[in-house]
């Protein structure tokens, strides 16, 4: 991203491969987001990082792993990384549907987002302005 924050910190956690993964991503980034820069951002990153753990932890497998960073200037960055190398697909769901509408919740609200590789794994992001 660039220039890092003097403000706050990179931060990642690494999380266990279970439904409550999402809950402990949120809980993440009350702790680490970037409050002089991010404020007004933090429900949305919260409810992306939901929708990309649950992901994770459903479809991708262990190591999952957040990242939240702040350049001061861009916007406020989440990572999230898995295990498996296949890349999320955004998917039309009907309005009834119980799930599947995580990426598409990801490119509706993010600024942007994108997929790269890692490792054996991929890393999906996204950013906040």
């Amino acid at each position: 991203m660039g220039r890092v924050c003097e403000a706050t910190p990179a931060a990642e956690l690494v999380l266990p491969d279970h439904e409550g993964s999402a809950r402990e991503a949120r809980d993440f980034l009350t702790r680490a987001y970037c409050r002089v820069h991010h404020a007004r951002v933090l429900d949305e990153a919260q409810l992306l990082v939901s929708e990309l753990v649950t992901n994770a932890v459903r479809h991708g497998g262990p190591p999952v792993r957040v990242r939240v960073e702040c350049d001061g200037t861009a916007g406020l960055q989440v990572s999230v990384s898995d295990g498996h190398p296949a890349r999320p697909v955004r998917r039309d769901v009907p309005p009834d549907a119980e799930g599947g509408r995580g990426v598409a919740l990801v490119d509706i609200i993010s600024d942007r987002w994108g997929v790269s590789s890692a490792g054996r794994g991929k890393t999906v992001w996204f950013v906040l302005s």
